[in-house]
Parts: structure tokens; C-alpha cells; sequence
């Protein structure tokens, strides 16, 4: 369950962290009574579970009331990424010295749960981690663990920073991880921490989401539950009866398998970005596959699809046909791979073939994949040159 940055900096607030003077609206009218309040400058932020609201004009700064006014007046009820803007986070904007970062989240590979710190805030973390690797310090911890203040200022030692600012960080990052530990979360992020021109830290962003299936073991007050304005895409993939994962790239996936999928995730960012996570599980049928073709298209600037499916019981061929029929219905162009096996593996590959979706017969995915990359790319070079 993801939070509200509201809702994530009211608890970031009860763990002791430095978070700005804020109020949440559902109303314009409501808007300006809480920038009253704080006092201009303030941060309009829309208040939707997804990443990338800056980029898509949820985050907007007002110096007095009019500008507010007109700002709120057309973030509520607008859409960004699909979701609709029904509640504004209006908080106080403070004069930012420098941007730093601080983060927890679960390795997978590790099985642990790893703290990730870096002098560059406000950017992908990821990002900064293949651009600038020396600016970027991470620790894995023992799950279940406490996190030690001076495991927190080991973790930043080789940052250079001032004895001061070390202390300040580090207490931070030992509240961080105490907090992620206490509600069982599966990410508990603060980007940027900003450094204030007298020297303080503060939390100007808040992102936590919790572990769903902890949830009855937590004790600490929770937000109510319907009140999750979950990604668009993700809901209609719940609607449909598949595990859906919005992601940030371009190339679409759909798997019969948990571990299938999240290997296919693994090969395609190596050369390509994924745009989802998809995984149909058991019962694959014609109007299942036809219904995954189209929640996956309905994402933006797609280029691409991989389609990886097994057949034990399942009836492969049929949830084919169901890729076949979406094709033919809306004149799918972008290049899309396919690798099935199993069950009526002969039969699928003549359906998908017939379709014009490029099979894909050897057993390894990284055949699917390359073949992928080469399409993609032999199609962007296509549309440069012409």
C-alpha cells in the first residue's frame, strides 16, 4: 500500500523527522485558508500515487494568493497519468542550500533490506548511481534489525561532510530505517533532503509504501485503505485479474509467471526500459490475453512488446488468439516478440505468426530479447532516416 505524501510526512513527522509546515485541500477554497496559514511561498503538490508529478505539472509554486487560486483551480479535478487530482498538499517553500537523498528499500537479490544515501538529491537514484557512483553510499541491514547511529555515520563517512551536517544525516537516516521498520515497509524514501541556508535538514518530499500483506501485523495508526487512488493502469489490471506494475520505460511485457516476468524485467533493462510488469498467473483464455494486450497498449510512447508465456496446463494457443484478434482490431504496429512453450506450442507459434508477431522458439529469453532490441532499434533508425 503506497501513501500520500501527505500521509507519509505525517508519519515521517511522529518518527522525529524534519518535515515542512503543511495542510492538505479538496477545495480551492480550502487552498487558500491553508496557504493563509503557512504564509506565501507556498508548494501546490496533487496528491496522486504515481512518480513523475513534477514533470507532469503537479507540483507548482505560488508567491500569493491570486497565483494559488488560479493554480489549485486547475490541478483539482485534472488528470496526471491517468489519475484524477482530487486532493492538493500545499506546503511551505523553504530556500534550498543543497539536495541530498536518503532512502531504505528491500534488495531482492540480497534479501535484505538496503539503505542508499547520496550527496545529489532530486534526481533519480538510480540515475545518479551509473552517472556519478562516488556520489552514492549504500548498507545492507539485517532485517528486523536496529539501525545504529554509528552505522548511519559510517554509511556517510566518505561523503566529506562537515561534523555537523554528518550528525544531522545520520540521525535522519537512523529514523528513516526505524520507520521503515515499524510499519513493515517495502520502501521508505526522502528525495531531496534539502539543506537549508542555516544549516538545518528538512524532508521536503515523502514517499512510503507498505508491505500489503503486513498490514494486519502493523498496530500504528494506518490511512484508510479506500482511499488509495492507485495508478490507472494498475487498477485496470486488477479489474482484470492480473498483477500489474507500472513502470517508467517503453517496452511492454506480459508473462504467465511471477518469476518468469520479473526475469524478463531483468533482461530487457539491460539494453531496453520496461514499461510494466505483467503476470497473467493460471487460466490463460482468448478474452484474458486480448484484455493484457490492451491495458499494456494503453501505455504512452510504447515501442515495443514481449510476450512470454509457458503452457503446462495452460492453453497457450487460446490466449494467442486473443493477442491475434487485438492486433487485428487496432492495427498494432509497434514490433512484438514472442516466446511460448508448452502446451499447444505449434499451434500458438502459427496463430502469432499469422498475426505478425516475430516467435521466438528457443527455450532462453534472452533470444526473445535480443530480437526485441534489434526490432526496436531497427525501427527508430527507419523513422531518423525517413
Amino acid at each position: 500500500m503506497r501513501l500520500h505524501e501527505f500521509e507519509a510526512m505525517d508519519i515521517f513527522e511522529a518518527m522525529g523527522i524534519p518535515v515542512p509546515r503543511r495542510g492538505v485541500s479538496k477545495t480551492v477554497e480550502e487552498a487558500l485558508q491553508v496557504a493563509g496559514k503557512i504564509g506565501y511561498p507556498v508548494m501546490a503538490k496533487a496528491q496522486v500515487l504515481v512518480g513523475g508529478r513534477g514533470l507532469a505539472g503537479g507540483i507548482r509554486s505560488a508567491s500569493n494568493q491570486e497565483e494559488l487560486k488560479k493554480i489549485a483551480g486547475n490541478l483539482f479535478g485534472s488528470k496526471i497519468k491517468g489519475l484524477v487530482v482530487q486532493k492538493i498538499l500545499l506546503t511551505e517553500k523553504v530556500e534550498i542550500a543543497r539536495e541530498l537523498y536518503a532512502g531504505i528499500t528491500v534488495d531482492g537479490y540480497a534479501g535484505k533490506p538496503v539503505m542508499v544515501a547520496s550527496t545529489e538529491g532530486g534526481v533519480r537514484i538510480e540515475e545518479t548511481a551509473q552517472k556519478a557512483p562516488e556520489t552514492v553510499a549504500s548498507l545492507h541491514v539485517v532485517p528486523s534489525s536496529t539501525l545504529y547511529p554509528y552505522q548511519a555515520r559510517t554509511l556517510l563517512r566518505n561523503f566529506g561532510l562537515s561534523q555537523s551536517l554528518l550528525m544531522a544525516w545520520a540521525d535522519v537516516i537512523t529514523k528513516l530505517h526505524h520507520t521503515f521498520s515499524r510499519y513493515e515497509a517495502m520502501i521508505a524514501e526522502i528525495n531531496p533532503l534539502v539543506i537549508l541556508p542555516n544549516k538545518g535538514l528538512l524532508a521536503v518530499d515523502a514517499v512510503l509504501e507498505l508491505d500489503d500483506s503486513a498490514l494486519f501485523r502493523i498496530k500504528h495508526p494506518l490511512p484508510d485503505q479506500r482511499d488509495r487512488m492507485e495508478n490507472g493502469l494498475e487498477r485496470k489490471g486488477r479489474e482484470i485479474g492480473v498483477t500489474y506494475v507500472d513502470l517508467d520505460g517503453d517496452i511492454g511485457l506480459i508473462s504467465s509467471g511471477a518469476g518468469l516476468g520479473m526475469a524478463s524485467i531483468d533482461m530487457i533493462g539491460e539494453k531496453m526500459k520496461p514499461a510494466n510488469f505483467l503476470e497473467t498467473g493460471g487460466g490463460i483464455t482468448e478474452q484474458l490475453l486480448y484484455r493484457c494486450m490492451e491495458l499494456v497498449m494503453m501505455k504512452r510512447n510504447l515501442r515495443g512488446i514481449l510476450i512470454n508465456i509457458y503452457g503446462g496446463i495452460n492453453p497457450i494457443h487460446e490466449g494467442a488468439r486473443g493477442v491475434a484478434r487485438y492486433i487485428k482490431e487496432h492495427g498494432v504496429k509497434i514490433p512484438i516478440v514472442a516466446k511460448a512453450l508448452g502446451n499447444h506450442q505449434e499451434e500458438t507459434w502459427e496463430i502469432f505468426r499469422s498475426a505478425g508477431v516475430h516467435v521466438v522458439t528457443e527455450t532462453a529469453t534472452e533470444k526473445a530479447v535480443e530480437q526485441l532490441y534489434e526490432l526496436v532499434s531497427r525501427k527508430n533508425n527507419a523513422c531518423e532516416a525517413g
